[in-house]
């Protein structure tokens, strides 16, 4: 694969990872936000103007911006389709920092120096909430009020969920929504399923039984890829092979009983799930180097047909290319979704080998330092509702272009002949897609979801069709568990801290045990040791949290 290829490729999973986070599967006359009003038909005029809003436009707003990210660098802007529309009709124009290879680093030298950017955009942790406990970041519930997008699609309980302990809100969502999204799951390869006679594939038995025929069949072919099981990835998604209604996995070491979060190590399902990978493992029916590889040489092996089975928090976004080049090379190969893997005797519509929240991805911040915070909310706003959503995702309007202004509900655009382009559109979206940072789930989901409906099966998106038929239904409300990790300099955190290098060491030689018992008491041991430092208090301490999202949640 040459460079020039492989920097396409790279754009392109980028692109898809950005489109593919959130979907879901309404028709277009059900698009509607909370209480949603018309929108105009595509123009200037669409921006609020008049009535004291801020108008786009009549000077030129510069805007600094930071991706709290280490490996993140905000694209030139103006330099791609969209955000040249944005700046050539709004006059909008931003500057991006870059987080020099070490975010946390940059954060600090940007604090100490008191040379905030204006918008600063990152994960809602404890950097986030040290900037809001510092006085340095700007209140939005007045903006919120005054200008018409992220109330009406947000609605009251994203809002209410984003509240800081002072009452006000500080954060503007990214991928909030109030439906079902995401990707989480298992892909086949179809080639080696048809030669091996489509056997059924729904428990852990049926499971096992084709990984053991592949190894046989083909052992120059990995029967279970995982991914970055060092992230969790494959063997997160075998966990809820386990549990029914299991939503929190394993991010916070713990699982529900009752109305309390216990420990995982003492979980039977989870403790199944362990023995059944290490079994996975010392049988080489999985990736043998499944801690140590990267997503270069997963994406290789499925590219190459080399894998059997990938499971993973979002196998999407390698598998649509892989199953792009395979299915070129043959129409009949490629990759294809299977309903989700459950344990003989479990209920499989309480199954879930992944989740989502209301609240999204991360988050957009307007600090203390922005000359005008109304300016910059307003810009937010633009961005997550109908016109600036569509014009991030599918370019410029147009006749011209994949859209061309919006149908008689003022909310869906009218796409072109040219949106059958996909690789144009990819090029577009593979900048743009970075400059996403308010992103409407609801409004992007459902319109590409309901226009790709329109279209034959065999002119379908691959992912959006797998998204509507397997995994945007199999992925569990995880709202309830958001934000239970405590500030890392409180006396909780410090214990989360110590769990957490406990939790990695402990799963690592659990996946390389020689037998069920060995595996048992790696978990055993690494229980005791948790609770000696204090696991308890902990456990405690993430109970509250979760009971407190609820009351948040019931009370709307």
């Amino acid at each position: 694969m040459n460079r020039e290829r492989r920097k396409l490729i790279l754009f392109v999973l980028l692109l898809i990872s950005i489109l593919i986070l959130v979907a879901c599967s309404h028709a277009i006359s059900q698009i509607t936000p909370n209480e949603a009003v018309p929108i105009k038909e595509t123009s200037e005029e669409s921006v609020p103007s008049g009535s004291g809003f801020y108008e786009f436009g009549k000077e030129p707003l510069n805007v600094t911006f930071y991706g709290h990210y280490s490996y993140y660098n905000m694209p030139k802007w103006g330099a791609d389709p969209s955000s040249k529309w944005i700046q050539d009709h709004l006059k909008i124009h931003v500057t991006g920092i870059s987080p020099e290879g070490n975010g946390a680093h940059k954060l600090q030298k940007m604090i100490a120096s008191k040379k905030l950017p204006d918008i600063i955009w990152g994960q809602r942790d404890s950097d986030l909430e040290r900037l809001r406990q510092a006085g340095l970041l700007v209140p939005l519930d007045d903006y919120i009020d005054k200008y018409p997008n992220l109330k009406k699609w947000a609605g009251p309980k994203v809002l209410n969920l984003l509240r800081a302990e002072d009452g006000k809100i500080y954060y503007f969502p990214n991928y909030y929504t109030n439906q079902p999204n995401g990707n989480a799951g298992y892909v086949v390869n179809k080639k080696i399923y048809r030669e091996l006679g489509s056997p059924k594939l729904q428990t852990t038995d049926d499971l096992y039984n084709y990984l053991r025929q592949v190894k046989i069949s083909y052992p120059d072919v990995v029967p279970f890829e995982t991914g970055l099981a060092k992230e969790g990835h494959g063997i997160d998604q075998l966990f809820s092979a386990f549990k029914e209604d299991n939503f929190s996995f394993t991010r916070n070491y713990a699982v529900t009983t009752g109305d309390k979060m216990t420990s995982i190590y003492k979980d039977e399902g989870f403790r199944e799930s362990a023995a059944y990978v290490a079994k996975l493992m010392r049988e080489g029916l999985m990736t043998q180097d499944a801690l140590t590889q990267s997503e270069q040489q997963v994406f290789d092996k499925l590219m190459n047909g080399k894998v059997a089975i990938f499971a993973s928090v979002d196998p999407m976004k390698m598998a649509v290319m892989a199953n792009a080049e395979l299915s070129r090379l043959n129409p009949d190969d490629g990759y294809f979704f299977i309903d989700p893997i459950y344990k003989k005797g479990l209920d499989p519509s309480r199954i879930y080998p992944g989740t989502y929240n209301i609240l999204g991805w991360n988050v957009a911040t307007i600090t203390t330092n922005a000359k005008n915070p109304e300016a910059i909310f307003a810009m937010l706003d633009w961005m997550t509702g109908p016109e600036g959503s569509a014009i991030q995702m599918w370019g410029p309007p147009g006749p011209d272009g994949y859209w061309d202004g919006f149908n008689e509900d003022g909310i869906t655009p009218r796409f072109t002949s040219k949106y059958s382009e996909a690789l144009g559109l990819a090029q577009i979206q593979s900048i743009s897609g970075d400059m996403i940072w308010v992103g409407n789930t609801v409004y992007i989901d459902q319109t590409k979801s309901a226009y790709e409906a329109t279209l034959p099966e065999e002119k379908q998106n691959w992912s959006t069709y797998w998204q509507r038929k397997v995994t945007w239904k199999s992925q569990g409300d995880a709202t309830p568990f958001i934000n239970l990790h405590p500030m890392p300099d409180t006396q909780e955190g410090l214990i989360y801290r110590r769990v957490k290098e406990i939790w990695i060491k402990a799963r690592a030689d659990a996946m390389f045990g020689m037998t069920d018992e060995e595996v048992f008491k790696i978990l055993d041991n690494a229980h005791n040791e948790s609770m000696a430092i204090g696991f308890g208090q902990y456990l405690d301490y993430i109970t509250a949290k979760w009971h407190s999202n609820l009351h948040v949640l019931n009370s709307q």
